[in-house]
């Protein structure tokens, strides 16, 4: 069985290798769908299309569907890795990996989101110039984030740019520390669960 476990979770680990490889070149849009790219979009997008059937995995124009989908397969690697090393796995700790892969993808996000709205705090105050792509598309993604936290913070007061940049950054480190405490405290408490 230890040996089954194995070989399964090492067929995850190449397959989501394989996915993660046509993500990246996924980016780069220029190269068409020929080649490497064409044999890996047929082997992974039968797996992606069902997660990116769901709209609330899209904020914008960004796709969090293959995010989702490497959690998914992340939690099943380690269930079957589990399974081969201990032989046995209880449901305490199928919770705790599974707290263990919502928080990966969480705290990837919410750094994204302070990566972003530090770029564009660092770009406003250096007054750079606003109207490349790659600015657009920081700006595309903070303006949601810091309006959302302005509303909930200020309610209808006018805060200048520069002060709701910095406490939106503040806001998402503390719930992101927050967070963090909070998800180790209860990974900790499912896995001593008893059987």
């Amino acid at each position: 069985m230890a040996q089954i476990m194995h070989i399964l979770s090492s067929v995850i680990s190449i397959y989501m290798m394989i996915i993660f490889f046509r993500i990246i070149l996924s980016w780069f849009s220029g190269m068409g769908h020929g080649g490497i790219q064409g044999i890996l979009a047929r082997i992974t997008d039968p797996y992606l299309n069902w997660f990116r059937r769901f709209p609330i995995l899209k904020m914008g124009f960004l796709d969090l569907s293959p995010i989702v989908a490497l959690g998914v397969l992340t939690l099943v690697n380690r269930i079957f890795t589990t399974l081969a090393l201990y032989k046995t796995i209880t449901l305490g700790i199928i919770l705790a990996l599974t707290l263990q892969v919502f928080w990966a993808a969480a705290s990837f996000f919410l750094g994204f989101l302070i990566i972003v709205l530090v770029l564009r705090l660092v770009a406003y105050l250096a007054r750079s110039n606003m109207y490349s792509s790659f600015w657009r598309i920081v700006e595309t993604i903070s303006q949601p984030v810091i309006h959302k936290i302005n509303r909930i913070l200020f309610k209808d007061r006018i805060v200048n740019y520069t002060t709701s940049l910095i406490v939106s950054i503040a806001s998402l480190g503390v719930i992101y520390l927050g967070l963090r405490m909070l998800v180790f405290f209860f990974i900790g408490t499912l896995a001593r669960m008893p059987v």
